[in-house]
């Protein structure tokens, strides 16, 4: 539901509405000036003053008496009464109203409260008397009063209370004792008093006229202390004579022979008088509506605005002070609006001992210039506070800083508001709400806790604080978020606060008027080397990182070459002064990425960059740490008390703290390699260290998330994206596929490729095979159950498409008992010394051929290899060679032609081919058959050159992705640099 503003509900006095608090402020009643008729007319109108007077349950009590008294009442009355508070706290008030209705009498009837006095008083009407009136600071002995006005001169109180009470007659009686500045006796008092009429004698302000006179030494200190003990004992005695008279409560400012008379003058009323304490207490709210606002009774508008604010105080109740009654919120905000109960409460709390404050009258010209400026204010920004609060104090004016200042008693606290809370274009707090997001900017959230903490802090206590619960209680309110309230603390206290003359221990804030550690502080960072910051930036950095192992991780590289080409992920952690904010971060990241040292790097999709997004933050923090460190390390020399020690040892581990918790926040961004060549940013929003046990560990997580690392593929995947090399995939360029394209799924470790082995051969999706010098497929696995562990990654072990794989198992399934051998004959008659190269060709029963085996050689007259290869012995003349497998066996014989000593014959020599060439077309899907079948058989034998001429043509264009597969396959073979890759262009 929304609310009013206050300003809207209940109206200010017209002169506060139109700016003039000024004129509002002079609560100073000035009760000789009502009795001569020059006091505003809020005192000197009885009516009016009576209207704006709320009567307290003390006021009431006191005047009731009074007119009792003057009646002619005895019982239960006193004729003596000692009015007794702090400076400002209503006792002239009171002497004001009570000399109102003894002048007027009957006649006050009409004016409001007045029949409620007559009725505790007992009387029928209100007697009317004479009156005299002294007050110590308007008297002056050595001039007097009259004697060229046409009246007497009057020296002292005597003869002026004479003078006003009957006139020449009632002067004459004391006029020798005027002359000789006398105390008259009681006899001499009671005959210039009037006859059958009741009298009222006020007297105010007693120690400042007994000081000076003093200092005149005319005796009539004490003089004026005979003459108030015989009027004591005078009054005492009669029926209808009331004497008033107001101490003051407060030694501040007496001289020792002041602070005599006084006690002197507090032991003669204890005798004989009564003491009233004026204060009004819980009573100020009802007394400050009355005299600042247009008031009758509270708004209907009002107690919307309560009870939302007793709503969320019950809603709230773990938040608030446990003194504040949460159970009667709503009593508590009514008995105070327009001002929260913290506003009045915080100088009935603290200020109330403050040896300089003004407890009624004080208060009063606070309210009356804050009301003021809150309305003008109000009306011109369109502010819509449904409260006036603590935090709205307007420490920004002057005229209200100097009166505040003045109940405070330190004018040194003009310094403390200026530089911390407002005052000045840099004053701390106000600069903060300037550069605060919402909502805080438009609450002045930092000003109004400042303000806060101020009013809180400064009372009469010997340790005056404003606790955390006070200031939410304070601050916060319907619709206010209490974690925004922390924020705001935190950047104006210590540790990290910017104020300088605020103090915190424990949730207790203070402001003071010595610097605290936060300015020696502020002059301490200025010094910090930024080579010190880096060092520790660096350090601090790799502590964080270091938290867990999750990841490979290269700390701060300064070429590419201090990053490995290996197929791992890692991390690679970029100084903060390269953050995201820097242009050459992406580029520099990128180079480093494709290189490798001199030469290109094979597994660039490996790489994952941490990358700061700002390192003006972290830097900072760092920059305080090292301050505060350098301030624990100096406390003696920089003379720092105990709890300033404490503080520092405190702030150091917080700034520590704050120091790690900031590398979480400044590495938030990723810097990923993409297909399209390039480095992608991905920034990861606000971390810190709650989101993971660490930083590395959330990073993983969060790639996870962003489908950036997987630790699972499917195998179909490797089915989808076969090499285009070769029927034949091994193991090491799979791994290397994944590692080395931004095209390939990026995955946690080599574990995930070896699983998607592993379960595509288990599942049938492909075979896995390694093949041996004799074409042998050993080992062999295929839509069978197979461990991880029994997969290699090597250049020897391949997976091979599902149909090969098939056309193994049923190689393997089919009969492989061998039947038959055959021999490929022998070029016969072999010479000594001749190798001949023999086949065996294996049948089982059904004729098929069998490759599966291999047949087993032996030889008479000479020696043979166990490929076959045979070579006649020296001397033999005849050889016999047998190849058997199973149970079959096949012989050939031969003769061997001697070598004879005779004279050669010329003969055409014998032509021997000593180089192959093949040439022609082949479709692709045969080339790792062809190598099988063909290639092989020569791969030991002389030298196989094999050159490739291979021409691929696409009408739709090839892709660079493709391209660049084709450049890394030859960089992976060792071939880039003796392929010549040509592209042909043509526009499509």
């Amino acid at each position: 539901m929304a609310v009013k503003p206050w300003y809207k509900v209940i109206t200010p006095r017209e002169d506060l509405r139109e700016g003039r608090p000024t004129d509002a402020s002079e609560f100073a009643v000035h009760l000789d000036k009502v009795r001569t008729g020059q006091a505003p007319p809020d005192y000197q109108d009885p009516r009016r003053f009576f209207e704006r007077t709320y009567l307290t349950d003390t006021l009431r009590s006191f005047a009731a008496e009074v007119v009792a008294r003057l009646s002619g009442k005895r019982v239960e009355t006193n004729a003596v009464f000692n009015l007794t508070t702090q400076f400002g706290g209503g006792k002239t008030h009171a002497l004001t109203l009570i000399y109102h209705l003894a002048r007027c009498g009957q006649k006050a009837v009409g004016w409001p409260g007045v029949m409620e006095i007559v009725s505790q008083a007992g009387i029928s009407t209100i007697p009317q008397a004479a009156t005299a009136v002294f007050v110590g600071t308007e008297f002056d002995s050595i001039a007097g009063r009259g004697g060229n006005d046409g009246t007497p001169l009057r020296r002292t109180p005597w003869g002026e209370i004479a003078w006003q009470l009957g006139g020449e007659e009632a002067f004459a009686v004391v006029r020798e004792h005027d002359a000789k500045m006398v105390a008259p006796a009681g006899d001499v008092i009671q005959a210039f008093l009037p006859k059958n009429t009741p009298c009222l004698i006020l007297l105010d302000e007693l120690i400042n006229y007994t000081s000076r006179s003093r200092e005149l030494k005319t005796g009539l200190a004490d003089q004026m202390y005979t003459f108030i003990h015989s009027l004591s004992e005078v009054a005492r005695s009669s029926d209808s004579v009331v004497l008033a008279i107001s101490v003051p409560a407060s030694e501040l400012e007496m001289t020792p022979a002041d602070i005599g008379d006084y006690q002197r003058l507090e032991k003669l009323l204890e005798r004989v008088g009564k003491a009233y304490i004026m204060s009004a207490k819980s009573e100020t709210a009802e007394i400050i509506r009355r005299r600042l606002f247009e008031w009758t009774a509270l708004p209907s508008d009002a107690k919307d605005t309560i009870a939302e604010y007793a709503d969320w105080i019950r809603d709230n109740r773990t938040l608030v002070p446990g003194w504040f009654p949460v159970d009667h919120a709503y009593e508590a905000f009514e008995a105070t609006y327009p001002f929260h109960p913290m506003v009045l409460s915080v100088f009935e709390r603290k200020w109330q001992t403050l040896p300089t404050f003004q407890q009624t009258r004080g208060v009063l010209k606070l309210m009356a210039l804050w009301v003021s400026h809150l309305y003008q204010k109000s009306y011109r920004k369109g502010v819509k506070d449904p409260l006036i609060t603590l935090g709205s104090a307007p420490l920004d004016e002057p005229l209200f800083r100097a009166a505040l200042l003045k109940q405070v008693g330190e004018g040194r606290f003009e310094g403390v508001i200026t530089t911390d809370i407002c005052g000045n274009a840099d004053s701390h707090a106000q600069r903060l709400d300037e550069e605060a997001g919402e909502p805080i900017r438009s609450l002045g959230l930092h000003r109004a806790i400042a303000t806060t903490i101020f009013f809180e802090s400064n009372g009469g206590q010997p340790r005056t604080v404003a606790s955390l619960p006070e200031i939410r209680l304070a601050v916060g309110g319907p619709g206010h978020d209490s974690g925004n309230i922390d924020t705001a603390l935190e950047a104006l206290a210590p540790p990290s606060g910017s104020c300088f003359f605020m103090n915190k221990e424990a949730n207790d804030y203070r402001f003071g008027i010595k610097t605290n550690l936060i300015k020696t502080h502020a002059d301490r960072k200025a010094s910090i080397q930024s080579d010190v910051i880096r060092q520790k930036a660096e350090e601090t950095i790799k502590s964080v990182f270091d938290q867990s192992p999750s990841l490979e991780r290269v700390y701060f590289p300064k070429r590419s070459s201090d990053i490995m080409d290996r197929p791992a992920v890692t991390l690679v952690v970029l100084p903060p002064s390269m953050d995201a904010q820097n242009a050459e971060t992406q580029s520099c990241a990128l180079q480093c990425t494709k290189c490798h040292g001199g030469s290109g790097r094979t597994y660039k999709s490996s790489l994952i960059w941490a990358i700061a997004s700002n390192a003006g933050p972290l830097a900072e923090t760092i920059r305080d740490y090292l301050a505060w460190c350098e301030i624990r390390d100096d406390a003696d020399t920089l003379n720092l008390d105990d709890a300033q020690k404490r503080q520092a040892r405190e702030y150091v581990e917080t700034s520590k703290r704050q120091m790690k918790e900031q590398v979480w926040e400044s590495y938030n961004v990723l810097g990923l390699y993409t297909p399209e060549d390039t480095i992608r940013l991905e920034n990861l929003g606000r971390i810190n260290s709650s989101a993971s046990e660490s930083i590395t560990k959330f990073i993983t997580h969060k790639l996870k998330e962003l489908d950036q690392l997987t630790d699972t593929v499917n195998p179909n995947y490797l089915v989808r994206n076969w090499s285009p090399i070769s029927q034949e995939w091994s193991t090491r360029q799979v791994r290397d596929a994944f590692f080395a394209s931004p095209r390939f799924p990026r995955v946690s470790s080599q574990e995930v490729i070896k699983r998607t082995i592993a379960r595509g051969v288990s599942d049938g999706i492909f075979g896995y095979v390694g093949i041996t010098s004799l074409h042998q497929h050993e080992p062999f696995s295929f839509n069978q159950p197979m461990s991880v562990l029994e997969v290699e990654i090597s250049d020897d072990m391949f997976i091979i498409p599902r149909d090969v794989a098939e056309n193994i198992v049923r190689e393997k399934e089919m009969d492989t008992t061998v039947a038959r051998v055959v021999i490929q004959r022998p070029d016969i008659p072999l010479k000594s010394g001749q190798k001949q190269e023999l086949r065996a060709t294996l049948y089982n029963a059904d004729d098929q051929i069998i490759s599966s085996k291999s047949a087993c050689w032996k030889a008479v007259g000479g020696v043979i290899t166990e490929g076959g290869v045979f070579e006649p012995g020296p001397g033999d003349n005849t050889f016999e060679i047998t190849a058997s497998c199973d149970d079959a066996t096949a012989t050939v014989k031969g003769s061997i032609s001697p070598i004879t000593e005779t004279a050669p014959i010329e003969t055409e020599p014998e032509k021997i081919i000593t180089s192959l060439e093949l040439s022609g077309e082949m479709p692709h899907r045969q080339w790792a058959n062809f190598y099988r079948r063909v290639l092989s058989r020569f791969s030991n034998d002389g030298r196989l050159t094999v050159n490739v001429e291979i021409e691929i043509e696409n009408p739709d264009g090839i892709s660079m992705d493709k391209i660049e597969d084709v450049r890394v396959a030859l960089r992976e073979l060792g071939l880039n640099q003796d392929f010549y890759l040509k592209e042909r262009h043509s526009e499509k």
